[in-house]
């Protein structure tokens, strides 16, 4: 008996034909595989006694008619993929209702019709929300309240789900692991072992109007969002800086307009960005990565200026390679402050040492030099006698100093031995 299946996956195996109402006695069943056959007709509403269901998969077939009302029932779903089918009617409020423990909602490219329903934005689990190519009306300024899209961090959810088997198929034993197709950085991508790391919202190829809310810069969890292909308008909001985490931004074949802002430049991850087609203006914000993305990213927008783009703006042309030559001309004014201000040092110890000493070894008195300086330098035949200690001279005085070297030997003659060693470095500066 089917009783105790837990797992069911025919998925890729050209099974056609409509599915049966057969699924009321599979109460076990956690994981339902489907995708990428030529299944029709609608959705049978028996899946909905499935309670325990984690993952439910229909991808790819050729369903029609609405999401079954039963499937609220499932209250344990965490993955509901029913993409690239024929389903129609509004985006049902009773997913963002009854099923709290949503992390993947993906309904793309069907025939929904209507706006997003603001219930939506109770699932404070969700990491992965698509509904592209579907609706219309505006994005709600509520998907800040998209708790786990609002935090920083991975998620410790897993996409390996381990199931029992008899002892004699043990070595065949091998996890199910989710994943889930979908448009990544520009192109269709299926994603299986880092599924739970994608934190990603895409809208994109909608008939989506207004602005973008600036309640999306809350969403600072988000490693891709794609709005493109809609009818946006306004502006880029000013605090797009904000999701620092994103990895793939795009925006493009809308009716942007205004600057990027330049909080843009903060978002430093960035390894894809598709700005083309709207109506941006001014200059692209310096940053560490704007500048490196093919100038058919930026395309279409006839009033942006500055690199990557060959189109410089006014401020470059009239300022030209001035810019470059100031800096230089700095930078020279700097190293000639720098030699100055050493130089002048050097000279005015000089002169101040020799100013003091020269006037003590050229006095008459001896008795004056001694007690004016306690035998730092004494004056003997014209030439200079240096007090200093015995390390010093074996280590550091060259021995073709023009000098007499007094080397003390008892600790009463330590301070003329100190003294000594402020003169003698100032015959060697």
């Amino acid at each position: 008996m089917a009783i105790g299946l837990v797992f069911l996956n025919l998925s890729s195996n050209n099974v056609y034909g409509q599915v049966p109402e057969c699924w009321t006695h599979l109460e076990n069943l956690v994981i339902l595989d489907l995708s990428y056959n030529a299944l029709s007709g609608k959705i049978p509403t028996t899946i909905g006694s499935v309670f325990r269901i984690e993952t439910l998969k229909l991808r790819s077939n050729i369903f029609v008619g609405q999401l079954p009302v039963s499937l609220k029932n499932c209250t344990s779903l965490v993955v509901i993929d029913v993409g690239d089918k024929k389903l129609s009617g509004p985006i049902p409020e009773w997913l963002g209702v009854s099923l709290k423990n949503l992390v993947i909602l993906m309904l793309s490219s069907n025939h929904f019709n209507g706006s997003l329903p603001s219930q939506l934005c109770h699932l404070i689990g969700i990491q992965n929300l698509d509904f592209s190519m579907n609706i219309s009306g505006s994005i709600p300024p509520c998907l800040k309240n998209l708790t786990t899209l609002a935090q920083k961090g991975n998620s410790s959810l897993t996409s390996e789900h381990s199931y029992p088997t008899p002892s004699y198929l043990s070595r065949y034993n091998y996890p199910y692991v989710d994943d889930a197709t979908f448009m990544w950085k520009g192109g269709m991508q299926t994603i299986r072992s880092i599924l739970w790391l994608v934190k990603r919202i895409d809208l994109s190829s909608n008939k989506l109007t207004g602005e973008i809310p600036s309640e999306i810069s809350h969403l600072v969890g988000l490693v891709s969002l794609n709005l493109s292909r809609n009818q946006l308008t306004s502006q880029i909001t000013k605090e797009i800086g904000n999701l620092q985490s994103l990895d793939s931004l795009d925006l493009s074949r809308n009716h942007i307009d205004g600057r990027i802002p330049t909080s843009h430049a903060r978002i430093d991850r960035l390894g894809f960005l598709d700005l083309s087609y709207n109506n941006l203006s001014g200059k692209i914000p310096v940053g560490t990565q704007l500048q490196g993305f093919d100038p058919s990213f930026y395309a279409g927008n006839l009033q942006l200026c500055g690199p990557p783009l060959k189109n410089m703006c006014a401020d470059e042309v009239e300022k030209g390679p001035s810019e470059q030559t100031d800096f230089i001309n700095q930078k020279d004014k700097d190293e000639l402050i720098t030699l100055g201000f050493y130089i002048s040092m050097g000279l005015g110890f000089a002169a101040g040492f020799w100013g003091v000493c020269g006037t003590l070894i050229f006095s008459r008195s001896w008795s004056f030099v001694e007690a004016a300086i306690e035998g730092c330098l004494i004056t003997k035949d014209q030439r200079i006698i240096l007090v200093i200690p015995y390390f010093l001279y074996h280590n550091f005085i060259p021995h073709d100093v023009a000098a007499d070297v007094y080397i003390p030997h008892h600790k009463t003659e330590a301070p003329r031995a100190l003294l000594g060693m402020l003169a003698a470095f100032a015959l060697l500066i």
